[in-house]
């Protein structure tokens, strides 16, 4: 919490040297919200759990920056000059956590999290496909900070043989959609991610790219999302006939008879 509390500072000075140097510039920084939910809603302690964790994961820069107090569940750090500083809110969005209360995880102040039975998974296991979960982000959000703009700045999956990536994007930017419907300040959108790329405590077990990635040649390898994100940016929208071609499994949940 104390690296979080100096990561603030940090930001509140760039914010301001920005701003000196380029008055018209919008600054802010992009916060990766976990939405998290209690495995067992009648169970207090996986209810402890989960408002502990939600707390410590998503909490420490929107209060601080909201009231110049970072509140976390291991006490309050004040950073007056943190408040008011953002122009705009990033979210990183790409699953949601089922949280616990687990004896063995003392060192989670024990927490455990992991995603539904029968979740649509990815590759390793590592994210559930879970659209709804970026609609409440959004929602959370515009409730937090009415009218500042949104801009959702990290969402994709893990899918090294492009299975998955084509619905888990539509599926989304779906439900992105569906906050534009409300007059939602979102400003814009950019998947996660390109090109496959190095996560730095998992090396490239993990293939997040639109474009795969031989890391031995520097080859790139034409998914098939790369022509369906293609599509969509050109139509600046998602149609039947593109869901019938890349991912005809989730036409019936987008399109409905």
């Amino acid at each position: 919490m104390q690296v979080l509390a100096n990561m603030l500072r940090g930001h509140a000075a760039a914010y301001r040297a920005i701003h000196e140097l380029q008055p018209e510039s919008r600054v802010g920084y992009a916060l990766h919200f976990r939405p998290m939910v209690p495995r067992t809603g009648w169970n207090p302690l996986d209810r402890l759990m989960r408002n502990i964790r939600y707390e410590g994961v998503n909490m420490g820069f929107p209060t601080g920056i909201s009231t110049g107090v970072m509140k976390t569940p291991l006490g309050n750090f004040n950073i007056p000059e943190a408040k008011g500083t953002q122009d705009y809110l990033g979210l990183n969005y790409y699953s949601v956590d089922t949280v616990w209360f687990d004896l063995a995880k003392a060192g989670e102040m024990f927490s455990n999290s992991g995603y539904p039975k029968n979740a649509d998974m990815s590759d390793t296991n590592f994210l559930a496909n879970i659209p709804e979960g970026i609609y409440d982000s959004v929602k959370w959000i515009v409730r937090t900070y009415p009218n500042l703009p949104i801009i959702i700045t990290e969402n994709g999956v893990e899918d090294y043989d492009d299975h998955m990536r084509p619905r888990y994007l539509a599926q989304h930017l779906h439900q992105v959609w569906r906050t534009v419907n409300f007059n939602w300040p979102v400003k814009g959108y950019f998947h996660w991610s390109l090109v496959d790329n190095f996560e730095w405590e998992r090396g490239w077990t993990q293939r997040f790219g639109l474009w795969g990635l031989d890391v031995d040649t520097q080859k790139r390898i034409r998914r098939p999302s790369v022509d369906f994100y293609a599509e969509i940016c050109k139509e600046n929208g998602i149609s039947s006939e593109m869901v019938q071609k890349y991912c005809p499994e989730v036409f019936e949940k987008l399109f409905p008879s």
